[in-house]
């Protein structure tokens, strides 16, 4: 369920925006990303598993929460940001 470590590095280095980026919305969003696909899929095969559904919901909001304030921020990068991600809104 977790991130290994080199898939969390390799989505650093593909959505960081400066050298040493690991704290940019972007980043975060792309990370909160990864984990809430693992979620969902284990969610599939363990359907009562309610606390990693309750997990996944706190996840999903704080996603949303930071996509909100990239909006807010910059319009551009929460478009593209979006679009990389294949998320719907």
């Amino acid at each position: 369920m977790s991130i290994t470590p080199e898939r969390r590095a390799e989505l650093i280095k593909e959505y960081a925006t400066a050298a040493n980026d690991t704290g940019s919305p972007e980043v975060q969003i792309a990370l909160l990303s990864e984990r809430i696909s693992n979620l969902t899929e284990h969610l599939k095969t363990h359907a009562k598993d309610y606390h990693s559904r309750r997990g996944l919901l706190m996840l999903v909001g704080q996603r949303r929460s930071l996509l909100d304030y990239l909006k807010r921020k910059s319009v551009k990068r929460y478009q593209d940001l979006i679009a990389r991600l294949n998320l719907r809104r």
